[in-house]
């Protein structure tokens, strides 16, 4: 697959998406309540939510999404007996249909001039290996107020319940009604006049204009197609304009068991602004053996922004994971990269050791710590599926 060029952000690009490992000024959770996305394991899953929000805690505040009062407070009485640190935990009370909050939840990007933040960040980046926060003059935005480049708002993507489960109207609303509660502009995405369908863990980027996505997610034009009728390069376009993606990499399709239908963050990531980890898995006879290959073969071919080829790493696959006879997304590639540590899905299987040293190898500066997901993947998702970063502004 022949790389995309490697153009300039357009003209009237005014946004950038943060990497995940930029510093976060909060991570984001819905907490669970929809017992029909475990049926039959519901009770436990609190639990791993309270481990999850009390390794997030250490590093960050952990802004959890409730339903009501009495759900706050089953929350807080889970939180205390994880020993999370409640001082760091905020609660707000917006009903959700389901708590998986990365492709529901707020997309945040920073305002500023795309093309001149990126050169900057990228010059930060060689001295530091961080990327700085954008630095520009004040942008005008439609509502006539000003705001210095760097600053946050949210991408209003349309959430459409991943064109397959018709229970997604409170889950469609959270990004606008969070932008108006953090008083930060909601910049609608819209192509034709009409808004752009698009899940948070359908993309992943390297923060200097690179994208990471799947031809399965975004143009199949028959199973849960999102925007029918869009191109390739129109999608292109809405990454390069909104989120200061002018390099989209095409990865094929996703893995076994996913119903997104191929998001990519169970199946490859960024992990340093020039290295991406893809899963492989060994067995042929496996479902997920040709679609991976197919994958790892796409990425030899791959370019980064500056026209540079990324080191690819393979990343493990657990063994076959099934629960009433049907076949689980479980893969480590969903993990969350936190201010304070990378938490890394665990399997109880003997791949759990390779994949949670191959990310400590390839992250440094955060501790790699495993967090039991045989019952979290039940619901479909596990821990990047139910994280949302805000990035820090300071």
């Amino acid at each position: 697959m022949s790389p995309r060029s490697r153009s300039a952000p357009p003209a009237d690009c005014k946004y950038c998406f943060p990497a995940e490992w930029e510093r976060h000024e909060a991570t984001w959770i819905g907490w669970p309540h929809n017992a029909t996305d475990w049926p039959g394991k519901f009770a436990p899953i609190p639990w791993v939510y309270g481990e999850i929000v009390r390794q997030l805690a250490r590093g960050e505040t952990v802004r959890v999404l409730v339903n009501s009062t009495s759900h706050k407070q089953r929350a807080i009485g889970v939180l205390k007996h994880a020993e999370a640190d409640l001082s760091r935990v905020q609660f707000f009370q917006i009903p959700t249909d389901r708590g998986w909050t990365r492709d529901f939840g707020p997309v945040f990007i920073r305002n500023g001039d795309v093309g001149a933040a990126l050169v900057a960040a990228q010059r930060m980046a060689r001295a530091r290996d961080v990327i700085g926060r954008p630095q520009g003059p004040p942008l005008r935005l439609k509502s006539g107020r000003s705001r210095t480049a760097g600053e946050l708002a949210v991408a209003g993507f349309r959430f459409n319940g991943w064109a397959k489960y018709r229970n997604h109207r409170l889950d469609a609303r959270v990004a606008r009604q969070l932008a108006r509660r953090l008083r930060i502009p909601f910049v609608p995405v819209e192509v034709g006049g009409r808004d752009l369908v698009l899940e948070g863990g359908a993309i992943d980027v390297n923060g200097r204009g690179t994208l990471l996505t799947t031809e399965e997610c975004l143009l199949d034009p028959e199973v849960q197609t999102r925007n029918p009728g869009l191109s390739r390069s129109e999608i292109e376009a809405v990454f390069a304009r909104y989120l200061g993606a002018q390099n989209t990499l095409w990865l094929g399709r996703g893995i076994a068991g996913d119903d997104t239908h191929g998001h990519v963050d169970d199946l490859s990531r960024f992990v340093t602004p020039r290295t991406l980890v893809l899963c492989r898995e060994r067995d042929s006879s496996d479902a997920n053996y040709r679609p991976l290959e197919e994958n790892w073969e796409r990425v030899q071919d791959f370019r980064l922004e500056d026209g540079s080829k990324p080191e690819a790493v393979p990343l493990p696959m657990p063994s076959p994971l099934y629960f009433q006879g049907r076949r689980l997304p479980a893969s480590y590639a969903n993990f969350y990269i936190s201010n304070a540590a990378v938490l890394v899905p665990t399997f109880n299987d003997p791949n759990d050791r390779i994949a949670l040293g191959t990310l400590a190898e390839l992250i440094s500066g955060r501790p790699v710590i495993g967090i039991h997901a045989v019952d979290l993947v039940w619901g479909l998702g596990t821990l990047h599926c139910l994280t949302q970063q805000q990035p820090a502004t300071e």
